[in-house]
């Protein structure tokens, strides 16, 4: 049922189309390799599935051959009416519109749980997760494809090189795990670079009681001066009393803390306010 490489690229070439790279477009044609991504995102009849990037096809097959019900957002106005096409007496919507300016309240009115399945482009990967786990609780769970890099970046443990604002922000709000690794051989046209399939599960509470605005404001300071140590990265925002309130090494960089450290700071320059500002140096 869904899409070979053969039939794909007969389908191209029917509506007279490409693959767009200015969207980042690459399509799936391998059916097992859809059939594995639905495999992994554990849906079923009783599940509500929103796809980002449908493109044609082949991906929300595979979600319907699984049971669930398929809502398919596609950006192309031009793949639109394609993808219309192939999924025609299935039960899946279709909708067009760019996923990083839906009204997501209206998108996913009638059901109060969601999953969302989706083969992403590099460019929008990371903030569209981010927003999604910010802003849009009913969605309960994610499988997405994203390029390696971006995907170990969401997933990524403190200590690592990789850990940083994105990890972070992904860990208060949820747990991200790569569940399997994607070659460039099964898309159309052949990235340069390998895949992840990130699973992401929504927590029932953040992972911290810490105010996430402050905690997020925090933790975007410390990561844009990364090679500095916390003391002198946070210096405007940590006063030396919060950094022993809080249990946090100030000799401590960025990618050592985990989103529980983060938040035991946060606490702690709640409750004792931002050190004090520093005296202007006497004129020589």
């Amino acid at each position: 049922m869904t899409h070979t490489r053969t039939q794909l690229t007969e389908l191209l070439a029917r509506h007279d189309l490409g693959p767009s790279r200015a969207l980042g477009q690459n399509f799936v044609v391998d059916p097992n390799t859809v059939r594995r991504i639905a495999r992994l995102a554990q849906v079923g009849p009783d599940t509500n599935v929103v796809e980002i990037g449908a493109g044609l096809g082949s991906l929300t097959l595979a979600l319907v051959e699984t049971g669930a019900s398929v809502t398919a957002v596609e950006l192309d106005r031009y793949l639109v009416p394609v993808l219309r096409e192939v999924v025609a007496d299935l039960p899946v919507r279709v909708v067009e519109g760019d996923a990083m300016r839906l009204d997501w309240a209206e998108l996913l009115a009638g059901h109060d749980r969601w999953t969302l399945v989706a083969n992403l482009p590099y460019n929008v990967a990371t903030p569209l997760v981010l927003d999604l786990l910010a802003g849009v609780p009913a969605i309960e769970r994610m499988l997405v494809m994203v390029q390696l890099e971006a995907g170990e970046r969401l997933a990524a443990a403190p200590g690592s090189g990789i850990y940083g604002i994105p990890s972070v922000k992904v860990a208060l709000r949820a747990t991200a795990r790569i569940v399997g690794k994607v070659g460039p051989d099964v898309f159309l046209p052949r990235p340069r670079v390998d895949s992840a399939l990130v699973e992401i599960i929504r927590r029932v509470e953040l992972a911290t009681a810490a105010d996430p605005d402050r905690l997020v404001e925090l933790v975007e300071t410390g990561f844009n001066q990364r090679r500095k140590m916390l003391r002198r990265s946070l210096s405007a925002l940590v006063s030396p009393e919060a950094f022993a309130a809080a249990g946090v090494s100030p000799q401590d960089r960025p990618e050592r803390l985990s989103v529980q450290d983060w938040g035991r700071l946060t606490e702690a320059v709640v409750r004792l306010g931002p050190p004090p500002p520093k005296e202007p140096a006497p004129p020589s």
